[in-house]
């Protein structure tokens, strides 16, 4: 699992600094989180191959946060693209992107599928065989969604030595890598144990896009790999989050700490302060492990 930071700054974009946008590459897919200005050109700079993205997940319609769909949508367009595009985001996004593509009789040339949210409550909105998404519902001035991306468990992996060691034929190595037992050139049966590695153990990634401290969202949340939890203020501007509906660092790190996570990482910082290293000060005494995002970032999950 790999996280791309294309931008984590609030409200507007900055030559140094974009609104928030991360790119997810999870068990073969390509996610994109949050869509804010300057995305295209943000996946363009970091060398990201975007024609893969078949899934882009809004978290809610803040321009910030979704100004930049329109423009990719269109640029997939211009580049020929057939494969379908799914969009996730809060009810309203499609007719707020369809009124983009009516005005400007650019209607895409693919199947542009969306599907919109009103659930208050946390829900499926994507599964494969590898993969689920569900939603953080959280607590801004209008609906939003944080999301929890979550690995299913790999087939256990072949251990080839100990097939050459049982004469195991090849024909059945398929076999084996779903779970049956091997037969021995003697013709004994081989427990599957024996003949094959637990995988790596499946990932968890919360994304917790705008939102003010929300206690709620701990079970939902508990023991992921990594936390991305939104910290636009420090706790001597904490008055300003009652009415912007934002968290400060050290509120972002209480739930980072309730929650048990393995690592948080702070985001969608308010410019007015002048060092990033600031919102890590403040977090850390609360919750040891925290990393501070920056655009261009890249996190191994």
């Amino acid at each position: 699992m790999k996280l791309t930071i294309l931008g984590c700054y609030s409200a507007t974009p900055r030559t140094l600094t974009n609104p928030t946008s991360q790119l997810l590459e999870i068990r073969n897919h390509m996610f994109l989180i949050d869509c804010g200005e300057g995305t295209q050109v943000q996946l363009r700079k970091h060398k990201l191959k975007f024609s893969r993205i078949k899934h882009i997940f809004i978290s809610h319609l803040h321009g910030d946060h979704f100004f930049g769909l329109p423009g990719l949508i269109s640029t997939f367009r211009l580049l020929g693209r057939e494969s379908e595009l799914h969009i996730y985001g809060p009810k309203g996004i499609k007719e707020a992107i369809t009124l983009f593509l009516k005005l400007g009789d650019s209607w895409t040339n693919y199947p542009l599928l969306f599907h919109e949210l009103s659930s208050k409550k946390s829900e499926l909105i994507f599964e494969d065989d590898k993969v689920l998404v569900r939603t953080i519902p959280l607590n801004h001035r209008i609906y939003t969604n944080g999301f929890l991306f979550i690995e299913k468990m790999a087939p256990r992996v072949l251990n080839i030595e100990a097939a050459v060691k049982f004469g195991i034929d090849k024909s059945e190595f398929a076999n084996i890598k779903n779970g049956k037992d091997g037969t021995s050139k003697e013709g004994k049966s081989i427990p599957n144990s024996e003949l094959t590695i637990d995988p790596p153990k499946p990932k968890r990634y919360a994304f917790c896009s705008d939102t003010a401290y929300k206690e709620d969202i701990v079970p939902l949340i508990e023991e992921v790999d990594l936390l991305y939890h939104e910290s636009t203020f420090l706790e001597t501007e904490q008055r300003l989050c009652a009415k912007t509906k934002h968290s400060t660092a050290a509120e972002a790190a209480t739930i980072a700490k309730k929650a048990n996570v393995n690592k948080l990482l702070l985001g969608h910082y308010s410019t007015r302060y002048k060092s990033l290293e600031l919102f890590k000060k403040e977090a850390k005494p609360i919750f040891e492990n925290v990393e501070i995002a920056d655009d261009g970032k890249i996190y191994n999950i």
